[in-house]
């Protein structure tokens, strides 16, 4: 049976990956790096980016949020170390030990289960602690060190914590870093009573891409870099906030494409609408080219009536409510447009170029949405 002709896919550059890493372990010397690839790797696919990220001798460990992140990292052939940031149910506090996980925490009921479970197969087991030092999401306080520290007094298995994080609230979204520098003092606060209780870890890590790009006194010995490894800057602030402090332009570089194809033609009458709603009418004769994507497959509704698209290096206005799986845009003034033209959503053509951050401004969020609520459906490519 011939192949299935791609009318919608992602390619992903492995040299834009590679620059993306270099600018990081440049800005972060000698530091254990983690490549974040929870949330499908941003969007981009977490397999694929596996499968590049392993050839990269740069990188030590890779961050997920879930255990099913984790388990799909080690089937693509990931045999570092890996991080698992987010929560794990006690009932599968085996799987830790299956597939060699470390796992941060944050309650000592999954640190009890973890213990009698490596206990029991004379296995040892390397846990991060998380620290809560203002963004009161995961984390423990000051008072809840004791009771960690019985906990892994109590099992062989355990030793001490391998590894304490914690995560900055406001160190992106900002040019006044104020509250980050607070944060950075509460943590050092924590470490001390981790000492105290002779639990003090091995390695400390705390910087995001923000943090790593911006303040070398949060790298400590790790650094966790997330949306930068993918070619984005965290914010506008960020990097105000790196050119402030004379930083280079040219640090990153997106390494995702997302295109599709032009599946019908139409040509409009005047005074025509265009999808549901009624939103868009004609005003002239116009020619619309459908584009099987939808909000389905992440492109917010959001969009409807604002964004364009690129075909043949022209912008294409999307005409109409974007629809759950078809969008329409206007190619009435770009020549020879034909049937299974592409068309690119995310990425250049020509002198065009047409980014998340762009598509975050139109649908009023951020770029790690754009990026992250990309389906995991769609087919995805890697490319040099």
């Amino acid at each position: 049976m011939p192949p299935i002709r791609k009318l919608q896919w992602i390619e992903l550059s492995q040299k834009a990956l590679h620059k993306n890493i270099l600018s990081l372990t440049n800005l972060a010397p000698n530091k254990i790096f983690a490549a974040c690839v929870k949330s499908n790797a941003y969007g981009h696919g977490i397999s694929e980016m596996v499968t590049i990220l392993k050839e990269n001798r740069r990188v030590n460990y890779l961050t997920v949020h879930s255990m099913r992140e984790a388990i799909k990292c080690r089937r693509a052939g990931w045999r570092k170390q890996i991080l698992l940031l987010g929560p794990v149910e006690l009932c599968d506090t085996d799987a830790i030990l299956e597939f060699d996980i470390e796992p941060i925490v944050f309650n000592t009921q999954f640190l009890d289960n973890i213990g009698k479970q490596a206990d029991k197969f004379n296995r040892t087991v390397k846990t991060h602690i998380k620290l809560e030092t203002g963004t009161n999401r995961q984390g423990i306080t000051e008072k809840d060190i004791p009771k960690f520290a019985k906990v892994y007094k109590k099992y062989k298995s355990l030793g001490k914590p391998y590894g304490a994080s914690t995560h900055f609230a406001n160190i992106e979204d900002t040019t006044n870093h104020s509250y980050a520098e607070y944060q950075l003092e509460q943590f050092k606060k924590l470490l001390k009573v981790m000492a105290a209780h002779d639990i003090a870890p091995k390695i400390k890590h705390t910087a995001s891409s923000a943090a790593t790009i911006l303040f070398g006194k949060t790298h400590f010995d790790m650094v966790r870099p997330g949306i930068s490894l993918y070619g984005y800057w965290p914010s506008k602030e960020t990097y105000l906030s790196h050119k402030l402090e004379g930083g280079k332009n040219n640090l990153f570089k997106p390494v995702l494409t997302w295109k599709s194809r032009i599946t019908q033609l139409k040509k409009l009458e005047p005074d025509s609408f265009i999808s549901y709603g009624c939103t868009y009418q004609t005003t002239a004769k116009s020619k619309i080219g459908i584009i099987p994507v939808g909000y389905y497959d992440g492109y917010d509704r959001a969009l409807s009536n604002k964004a364009y698209v690129l075909i043949n290096g022209k912008r294409a206005p999307i005409r109409g409510r974007v629809c759950m799986n078809l969008m329409m845009a206007d190619i009435s003034d770009i020549p020879k447009v034909k049937l299974e033209n592409e068309v690119t959503l995310i990425g250049k053509e020509n002198k065009e170029e047409l980014s998340a951050n762009r598509i975050a401004e139109w649908a009023d969020t951020i770029n790690y949405e754009i990026l992250a609520r990309l389906s995991g459906e769609i087919y995805r490519e890697i490319v040099l």
